[in-house]
């Protein structure tokens, strides 16, 4: 567009400043603005009232105006000593519209639009748009796209307005139909190949998509064909050229790369040069490359990194190490010399935490071993962001170094945190034929308020069961990590309305602990508990508990029956009190339960050591990392039962291959009694089965299981006699109850079964339990942020074995591997708003006839 300046020759315009002299303005006046501020144009004026005004002036004002891109025309005169100035001013954007395209998403394309000045309410622009559109072109070409095309319209509106509209037809990715490698001879075509991500289409280039062409991956192809060979000792290997040809079609494309592999070099001497800031023996135990290796790139990159770290832990974290390779004359020999610059050393200032609305600065800040005023170290930067990780109360925990502006030795480290669930509510309302109506509620926090310091309180009832406990625990109760904590419970369970086994518990108890830690990695606690436990057996006590027959609880008096010579027994004569009869026509003395044989209440004071040992690098749904538990447990002499319980847990993250990492899991326990105590008692046995275990099995229900009582269900039993004096019956819906038989012969009492109702054999548990998992965790498909869900595929093993079986107790086995149990599936775990939801789907691969099994398993609660 021409620059105009003109003059207005009607009376009252302004007169030709071209054909003026020189005036001294003494006012600006702007005509034909409309969308633009007047102040716009003036804070692009060169000149300003009171300035003079020449023929260079007039150029410098005309284009100082157009550069602001907002004028498509633009006029200087003169009315008096007033500057005038006429403008046109270009159109705006009123909308954009994009059609047709698939391969790159609008909003991509609109933000590339409005980075270059196009968009909606900015001044338009015919250039640039012309310019965005080769552009866009181009990217189509770059994916493969040779038959792209791209037009634009652009349509006036009213009020100086336009709209722009582009469609778009992306066509077709040209397909790749051969790629040939010239001038390798150590390694064949076959072989290079293979490691390209493109590939020539063959029979499932349908699902890969490696046959269509893209520019990147071409380029990252050639960089790793590069690195191949670097690798293996051919230092002056390089790709002298590239040719990509399109078929006239546009839809094939044909690519040949020309190669020249050199020699291969071996190393022959290794050095350090630069400023050694620190001693070169230090130092030298980083180098991976030595005099008599083959070269190596990757080796060479490596030992730059590792100097660089190095140097980084003692402060100077602008380091820069560059490893040089020189060529020998005449052989294929080469030195390496690593060029050390350390820059100055750097201290931190300030450690600055956000992200963290909701927990407190100093709950991070004591998780530090970066501190203040120190030198920055690399390492103590990264430990303190991987202790905050493993916190469990951020599902992400980076850190940046930030240089201060004028400081060549001072930086700021900022923590950034996204914070998740670290507290749970989890409710339950249900009802069972067996349990009847069921609510629950339990809440943990395991930060409170902010604080870091874990509270819990658990409520839940049932038919069978009620609980009530309340956990604290101040990971920090003093400065330097040590942890203490104290829990208080209510326990009675009445497991005869589940069918576990006929007996009721109540259980009282509190604990004290406390957590030392000895490295950053590694932690020793220690544990005080006291309970009182009261059990009770009921009519259905399962054998392993209290032998039967026994006596049914009410029963005060018994009767006798004479057996006829036709068989029939004669009704009752006389009744007889019950503790008239002798021991033996109740039990089986060659088989006592344990309340038999240690009484029904005890009272036991617990010791508890354990050592933790964890790399997890977070502290839910880790990725990487070992952690290790040892836990011994000795109910102390003097107690009332005297055992002990020893246990290891144990769990392996090892990546794979990018977000595919391999998880390992497994766990030992065994119990047993010492002293006086003959065996692990029943309540405390292990369990195994559902998750965190076996899964594919109902949860707890693999292993030993209990053995049924011998239950009298014909006969009469009477507490006394009615109103009338007839016997009164008892014992249940049924008329459970025993019948005794006189011996005509002898007179002597005896027992007679006349019907026994044997009950389902239900899960025991045992004294030793052995469980593993292998999983390969992997990535869910179509989920962004995977750092708060987790999917994999699983194997698990693993069974409760016991080694005090009773005589004639069902499905029970000592320590045997061929009894272990094994599923598959696959599982998702999910933290969500509602607190963690767990699913899974598996097949268990060798059940047992008396084993229970549930493909579908899935756990969840509500959080906060």
């Amino acid at each position: 567009m021409a620059l105009i300046v003109t003059g207005f020759i009607v009376g009252l315009s302004p007169t030709s400043i071209a054909q003026t002299e020189p005036f001294v303005v003494a006012d600006i006046r702007v005509e034909g603005l409309q969308r633009i501020a007047p102040g716009s144009v003036f804070a692009a004026l060169p000149v300003s009232v009171g300035d003079v005004v020449d023929e260079l002036a007039i150029r410098s004002i005309s284009r100082n105006l157009f550069y602001t891109g907002n004028f498509d025309d633009i006029s200087v005169g003169r009315d008096g000593n007033v500057l005038v100035l006429t403008v046109a001013e270009r159109p705006s954007i009123s909308e954009i519209t994009i059609e047709g395209n698939k391969a790159i998403e609008t909003e991509a394309l609109l933000d590339g639009l409005k980075g270059a000045g196009l968009a909606v309410g900015q001044v338009f622009q015919r250039s640039t748009l012309q310019g965005m559109q080769g552009e866009l072109r181009r990217q189509y070409v770059i994916q493969g796209r040779y038959d792209s095309s791209i037009d634009t319209e652009v349509i006036p509106e009213p009020r100086n307005r336009v709209s722009i509209s582009i469609e778009i037809d992306e066509g077709t990715v040209s397909k790749i139909k051969h790629i040939n490698i010239v001038g390798n001879e150590v390694y064949n075509d076959e072989e290079l190949l293979e490691l390209f991500e493109l590939q020539v289409g063959g029979r499932f280039s349908f699902f890969s998509s490696a046959d269509k062409y893209s520019k990147e991956k071409l380029e990252s192809d050639l960089e790793t064909l590069t690195s191949y060979y670097q690798d293996r000792g051919y230092l002056q290997f390089e790709i002298e050229s590239t040719q990509v040809a399109v078929s006239p079609t546009k839809d094939s494309v044909f690519i040949t790369a020309n190669v020249a592999e050199g020699d291969r070099f071996t190393i022959t001497d290794v050095d350090l040069s630069g400023d050694l800031v620190l001693s070169e023996e230090d130092l030298s135990r980083f180098l991976l490359v030595g005099p008599g290796q083959v070269f190596s790139q990757q080796l060479v990159t490596s030992t730059e990194e590792y100097l660089t770290r190095r140097l980084g832990n003692e402060g100077y974290n602008f380091a820069k190490v560059t490893g040089i390779p020189e060529v020998g004359d005449g052989e294929a020999e080469v030195s390496i010399k690593f060029f050390i610059d350390p820059g100055r050393r750097t201290y931190v200032r300030r450690i600055n935490f956000k992200g963290n609305s909701r927990t407190a600065d100093e709950v991070l800040r004591r998780e530090m071993r970066q501190m203040e005023a120190a030198p920055a170290s690399a390492a103590a930067i990264e430990q303190s962001r991987i202790r905050l990780q493993r916190l469990g109360f951020f599902s992400s925990a980076e850190v940046e170094t930030v240089e201060l502006p004028g400081y060549d030795d001072l930086v700021d480290i900022d923590f950034s945190v996204e914070e998740q669930s670290f507290g749970s509510i989890g409710g339950s309302l249900g009802y069972s034929q067996f349990a009847g109506l069921i609510v629950g509620l339990n809440l943990q926090q395991n930060n409170f308020l902010g604080t870091g310091r874990q509270v819990g309180l658990n409520l839940n009832t049932s038919q069978w069961q009620s609980v009530a406990s309340i956990n604290y625990n101040n990971p920090y109760f003093t400065e330097d990590g040590v942890s203490r904590g104290f829990s208080v419970f209510y326990r009675k369970s009445d497991l005869s309305e589940i069918n576990v086994a006929s007996y009721t518990t109540n259980t009282v108890g509190a604990t004290m602990s406390f957590g030392y830690p000895i490295s950053e990695t590694q932690r020793l606690g220690f544990n005080l508990g006291i309970t009182n436990t009261d059990i009770t057996s009921g009519r259905y006590a399962v054998q392993e508990i209290r032998t039967s027959p026994r006596l049914i609880t009410g029963v005060e008096q018994y009767y006798t029956s004479t057996r006829q010579l036709d068989g029939t027994y004669s009704g009752p004569e006389e009744l007889f009190p019950i503790t008239d009869l002798p021991p033996e026509a109740f039990v089986n003395l060659n088989n006592d339960g344990f309340l038999d044989q240690n009484g029904s209440e005890f009272t036991n004071w617990s010791i508890t050591g354990s050592w933790i040992q964890s790399t997890l690098n977070r502290g839910q749904l880790a990725t990487r990392g070992v952690s290790n538990s040892i836990s011994a447990q000795l109910q102390m002499p003097g107690s009332d039962l005297e055992f002990f319980k020893l246990n290891y847990r144990g769990e392996m993250y090892v990546p794979i291959y990018g977000d595919f990492t391999f998880h390992l899991r497994g766990e030992v326990g065994y119990g047993d009694g010492y002293g006086d105590t003959t065996e692990l008692p029943f309540y405390e046995h292990f369990y195994s089965g559902g998750f965190g275990s076996v899964r594919g099995f109902e949860a707890n229900t693999l292993g030993p299981r209990s053995t049924p009582p011998i239950l009298y269900q014909t006969g009469l039993a009477v507490t006394g006699v009615d109103e009338d004096g007839a016997p009164t019956e008892i014992g249940g819906p049924d008329g459970l109850g025993f019948g005794y038989i006189v011996n005509p012969e002898t007179g002597q009492i005896e027992t007679q079964q006349v019907f026994t109702g044997r009950r389902r054999a239900d899960p025991f548990g045992g004294n030793v339990v052995i469980e593993g998992s292998a999983e390969v965790l992997f990535p869910m498909p179509f989920v962004k942020d995977r750092s708060s869900i987790r999917s994999a595929f699983f194997l698990d093993v693993g069974n409760v074995f016991n080694t005090n079986c009773r005589e004639n107790q069902l499905n029970c086995f000592g320590v045997d591997a061929s009894e272990l149990r094994y599923s598959v599936g696959i599982g998702v775990t999910w933290l969500s708003g509602f607190g963690p939801l767990t699913f899974a789907l598996a097949k268990p691969l060798n059940a047992s006839d008396t084993d229970r099994t549930e493909v579908f398993q899935f756990t969840l609660g509500r959080g906060f």
